[in-house]
């Protein structure tokens, strides 16, 4: 398992699907149940942050291309 710091969101969501396999599939021994699901609350919670942020990014970038329209214009002017 990777530490969270060096997960990533491909990473995170490759384990979650394989847990979610796992438990429906009943492969899951039941001393080991809790643990994977201990697991998947975290990986769902990581994602959620990840896409959060990523969002967060998203709409900051589109709210500066709003803001300043001739600059952007000029960028493409100059062949930036």
């Amino acid at each position: 398992m990777a530490k969270s710091r060096d997960l990533t969101y491909s990473q995170a969501l490759n384990e979650l699907e394989k847990i979610v396999t796992e438990i429906e599939s009943e492969e899951v021994d039941v001393d080991v149940l809790a643990e994977k699901i201990k697991r998947a609350s975290f990986l769902i919670t990581f994602c959620k942050g990840k896409l959060r942020t990523a969002e967060d990014e998203v709409k900051k970038v589109l709210s500066e291309m709003e803001e300043s329209p001739a600059e952007a214009s000029d960028e493409e002017d100059n062949g930036s």
